[in-house]
């Protein structure tokens, strides 16, 4: 727990990022929350909020209060549930939350990188900062944190690493001579990339979201107060009723006078459309449109697009399942449930032996037999990233007796990574790249499915997704599926996972930083 700007480090060591999940899911950035609510348990709120937005983030979670004189932390690796008890959360009284669950997007695994992320100023009050995006700018930044003394550069010390460290660093700094709403509306503007952001002071909580608006944000009221939360479904959790979302460049303060709202630049929106196909809980609404309803629709407009004679449609779960069911209702094919997930396989600090790695995608999903058996399957899934789960999974199929399998896949094909906040594979590493990404689409797909075992491939069209929506294409963000970033990023050494732990290992500044290219030309061929 952290005490002002006293701290206990973590029991647990760091984890490996890729030990237990299966090798192409898209991983998903972190999840932010906040409350403002005198009389209310608001560290208990913002467990129950974490925990609705658990599946954004598993590496860390953290909570900060207060009660109106000091701050608090306490935070840890692991999930929600694992960082936190009765006996902690009894122990941390006060009337303002934030809290963050964390996927590292910039920096390692470490008990340093979790958040909230805490500093104090030089008067004496305390920030506490959680984050969920991806800055494009950090090695800008971090040189500017650096001028100040602000990033630790000891040779063997340990120091946090990620960009939301040297915001909140830059935040408390801009801070001494100024109040902590008027140094943000001094720093945000100064941000590039993707950031929803919520931050308290020892009275105030603060939530922000970057111009684009790229990651949802959204604001709820509470009989005695006010919630702030990366999606609508951990509002519907701690019973707040939706207000709205809170706009691109927009910076709201809550404190004891309301909720005063600033804009520190002109919107120019545009939304990760992976958050309606992956990222958020179908529960959750996103720019007036229900997550759910947008994956059934995409279903549909694929059976549509990629019809195929069939016996049974059935989801790879459970982010398939929404598009399965859609498709079914599309293709007039029977929806059955053909897999079996085992929901309590998740992150854990206890690594599998070979033997258990080598069962791979059994750990999590395994056949109904007497339901595949003779049939041809229409399998739907959300994705293909690198195509090892489901080179796993057709495989699987065959031997429950399958007797074939088309793959329908509720997203376009995946050929870009993501700088604001998705933690992709690399672009070589993209099955559609490597399996003919050079040829037409055709051969691509034809690659592809072969190259996972499919009987036939088909994915659902940019249009089709964009119409499904119910948004203009351009207020959305496609960059993983058509390369074209909204935001311009810098060199690619200055945007990498580890650009700070480069630059704290002392490479200088210069070599990472350069002219900012136009986004197209640092990932196209």
């Amino acid at each position: 727990m952290t005490n002002d700007d006293q701290s206990v480090e973590s029991p647990n060591s760091p984890v490996e990022p890729d030990a237990d999940r299966p090798e192409n899911e898209p991983r998903e950035e972190c999840g932010v929350f906040g409350v403002w609510a005198p009389g209310e348990d608001v560290a208990k709120l913002t467990y129950y909020g974490l925990y609705a937005l658990q599946h954004r983030g598993q590496e860390a979670a953290g909570i900060a209060v207060s009660d109106g004189s000091q701050v608090l932390v306490f935070k840890d690796l692991g999930l929600v549930s694992q960082v936190f008890d009765e006996q902690t959360l009894a122990a941390m009284p006060g009337h303002v939350a934030v809290g963050h669950c964390r996927y590292s997007t910039t920096g390692a695994v470490t008990w340093e990188n979790a958040q909230p992320i805490f500093r104090t100023t030089s008067v004496g009050t305390g920030i506490a900062l959680g984050h969920n995006g991806n800055l494009v700018n950090t090695a800008e930044l971090a040189s500017r944190a650096r001028e100040f003394g602000l990033i630790n550069r000891m040779p063997g010390s340990v120091a946090a690493t990620s960009d939301s460290d040297v915001m909140t660093a830059l935040l408390a700094h801009a801070a001494t001579d100024k109040s902590i709403e008027q140094a943000a509306m001094e720093l945000l503007p100064t941000l590039r990339g993707a950031f929803c952001l919520t931050f308290m002071d020892e009275r105030t909580l603060y939530a922000a979201r970057d111009p684009h608006g790229v990651r949802p944000l959204c604001l709820g009221r509470l009989d005695r107060g006010w919630v702030v939360a990366s999606e609508t479904a951990a509002l519907d959790i701690v019973g707040a009723s939706f207000v709205r979302e809170i706009e691109p460049g927009e910076l709201l303060a809550i404190d004891a006078d309301g909720v005063r709202s600033s804009r520190f630049a002109n919107p120019e929106p545009k939304g990760c459309v992976f958050e309606y196909v992956y990222l958020a809980r179908p529960d959750s609404t996103i720019s007036g449109r229900s997550v759910h309803a947008t994956r059934v629709d995409i279903g549909r407009r694929l059976a549509g697009e990629h019809p195929v004679e069939a016996d049974l449609v059935i989801p790879v779960p459970e982010s398939g399942t929404p598009a399965a069911v859609g498709y079914a209702q599309g293709s007039g094919t029977p929806y059955g449930q053909g897999l079996m997930k085992n929901a309590y396989v998740g992150r854990t600090f206890i690594q599998p032996s070979q033997t258990i790695r080598q069962l791979g995608i059994r750990l999590k999903l395994n056949p109904l037999r007497e339901v595949i058996r003779g049939k041809r399957l229409v399998v739907v899934d959300d994705s293909i990233v690198r195509g090892n789960t489901q080179r796993a999974l057709i495989r699987m199929l065959r031997e429950a007796g399958a007797l074939e399998i088309h793959v329908r896949i509720a997203s376009p094909p995946v050929k870009w990574p993501c700088f604001y906040g998705i933690d992709f594979a690399s672009r070589a590493e993209l099955i559609a790249n490597g399996a003919g990404g050079e040829g037409s689409v055709e051969e691509m797909v034809e690659n592809v499915r072969r190259s996972i075992g499919a009987d036939t491939l088909g994915y659902i069209s940019i249009e089709g997704m964009i119409a499904a929506t119910e948004q203009p294409r351009t207020r959305l963000c496609c960059a993983c599926f058509d390369g074209e970033y909204p935001i311009p990023l810098p060199t690619e050494a200055a945007i990498g996972k580890n650009v700070l732990e480069t630059i704290l290992s002392g490479k200088s500044e210069s070599q990472l930083l350069g002219d900012n290219a136009n986004a197209s030309a640092l990932s196209r061929p």
